[in-house]
């Protein structure tokens, strides 16, 4: 296989000293020494405490860091176990920090945690994000038990949020994946996953790394791909997720078309698979949903209703192409209204996305500028969500996206028959 991590000759010698292992938990990195020693130490722990009689081994899949990330990873160690828990772990913990080979990206990390746990014969997978403030040595049992129960083979975070934060999963990819794929799993591009051995040799053996999934987009591919295929699927609370915060009302272009832009190129890979799922149905769930304290996101609504006037204004043409008419003038309308009473009807949100879709699917314009031009009417509808849910709780706010769920699907009829239309065209 072209750009194996196999092909390394320390990672062979590692591999021969290690022989087989029953857990593999991987986090792929790039400069993140300062947060990293922090996540090593939590799934440590975790398997010391959940797992003392599994064979396990640790993965730093790091992507060229320059900042002493892999110094980081085999050094860090809890200090005291006996302290910590009533056993000690029985079986040592076999670390590997290295370079991967093939494209740059998440995706190609990934890859080699993969190709790592084929080789080793590992029961059981799990992956998380190096930058982790909020992670626990429990996260190691919520996103590995289950697998190693034989029960399932994927496990998704389900994750305590701020309300502004996950923007771009809350109004589009989790709202769009359910009503398409019928499986309500509410964080499809968390991060950090479970998964067992027989699913991490099926994602490995898929053609795609040359792809853009190489590149980003493999959360969205992971968690689509095992729903699709058939695999058993659950999610695990894992309380709050805490990372650097990002204003939704920031550029956050790039991210909108990497995520987007793979979801739309996975409903052309399963269009005979999503064609065919009517209505949405819960996934099975583990742990314990608790309150937790959550960090501020800072939203300049202002900014982001003049980012979404100046599309109106420099991209109506483009919206012309994409959108029907009637659509592009309740669009314009809204861009005439003051930032304090801006609002983008959900109705009206849906029925843009699904038109994307279809423009994307239809070919009707470079996939680039298409999904750019998505851009400012994402603003929009973050505007409008931020100024609906000012006075509202989490609980509320989770009750709103509820409900624009609901409209994805019921507008799936109508994007069912203009897909199947065009096909057969």
């Amino acid at each position: 296989m072209k750009d194996s991590i196999l092909q390394r000759r320390e990672v062979r010698e590692w591999l021969a000293q290690v022989g087989e292992a029953e857990i593999l938990v991987g986090i792929p990195s790039y400069n993140n020494a300062a947060t990293i020693g922090h996540v090593v130490r939590a799934i440590q722990a975790g398997l010391a405490k959940y797992f003392p009689d599994c064979k396990a081994v640790l993965v730093n899949a790091d992507g060229g860091s320059l900042d002493g990330t892999g110094d980081v990873v085999r050094q860090a160690a809890v200090a005291d176990l006996a302290a910590l828990f009533t056993q000690h772990r029985t079986v040592p913990l076999q670390r590997l920090a290295t370079p991967y080979y093939g494209l740059p990206g998440k995706g190609s990390a990934f890859r080699a945690i993969f190709e790592l746990a084929e080789a080793l014969g590992v029961k059981a997978c799990a992956v998380v994000d190096s930058d982790l403030r909020s992670i626990t040595p429990e996260w190691a049992e919520l996103l590995l038990k289950p697998v190693l129960g034989g029960e399932f083979d994927y496990v998704a975070p389900l994750y305590r949020r701020h309300k502004y934060d996950g923007t771009i999963t809350n109004s589009i990819i989790y709202p769009l994946t359910r009503a398409l794929y019928g499986r309500r799993v509410r964080q499809p591009i968390g991060g950090d996953f479970g998964f067992s051995g027989k699913l991490a040799s099926f994602f490995l053996n898929k053609d795609v790394w040359e792809s853009d999934v190489a590149r980003f987009g493999i959360d969205i591919w992971m968690t689509t791909s095992a729903i699709a295929n058939g695999y058993r699927v659950c999610q695990a609370y894992l309380g709050a997720k805490i990372h650097d915060p990002k204003d939704p009302g920031a550029d956050l272009s790039a991210m909108l078309c990497q995520v987007v832009g793979a979801t739309f190129d996975l409903m052309e890979e399963y269009s005979g698979v999503w064609t065919g799922v009517v209505a949405s149905q819960p996934v099975p769930t583990f742990g314990f949903d608790y309150a937790v304290g959550l960090e501020p996101v800072a939203v300049n609504v202002e900014r982001m209703v003049d980012r979404f006037a100046l599309g109106v204004r420099d991209l109506g043409d483009v919206w012309s192409t994409v959108l029907p008419p009637t659509l592009v003038t309740k669009l314009s309308r809204l861009a005439q209204a003051d930032a304090k009473h801006f609002h983008l009807p959900d109705e009206l949100w849906v029925e843009t996305v699904v038109h994307f879709a279809l423009a994307a699917h239809r070919s009707v314009m470079n996939r680039e500028h298409l999904l750019k031009s998505l851009t400012p009417l994402y603003i929009g509808r973050t505007a409008s969500f931020v100024l609906q849910t000012r006075e509202s709780s989490s609980d509320e706010v989770e009750d709103l996206i509820e409900g624009l769920c609901r409209l994805y699907e019921q507008e799936k009829a109508e994007l069912c028959a203009n897909w199947m239309q065009k096909s057969a065209n």
